[in-house]
């Protein structure tokens, strides 16, 4: 049941995402459905797989997008310190 509802869920995303439109020949309708597929899959990142997209995780780059994400985070707290404690003038 949990993975029926997980396509009926990507089903819907689909369903709401292509009616916001018109699409007058069927050409049109499958061009807006490729291009969702290719959204979902390569651009919209997914809070359950760590904020990254599916085609990230599914070709095992999602460990060093997520370190990079780490190392950036540190590196901006580190200046935001050193801005913080330099004295007012």
């Amino acid at each position: 049941p949990q993975t029926q509802g997980k396509i009926e869920r990507w089903h819907q995303t689909l369903k709401n995402r292509i009616l916001l439109e018109n699409h007058y020949l069927p050409g049109a309708l499958e061009a807006a459905i490729g291009d969702f597929i290719d959204h979902y899959n390569h651009r919209r990142v997914h809070e359950s797989l760590g904020n990254v997209t599916p085609a990230d995780a599914y070709f095992g780059r999602a460990p060093a997008i997520l370190e990079e994400r780490r190392r950036i985070k540190d590196e901006t707290i580190r200046q935001r310190r050193l801005l913080n404690q330099q004295p007012a003038a």
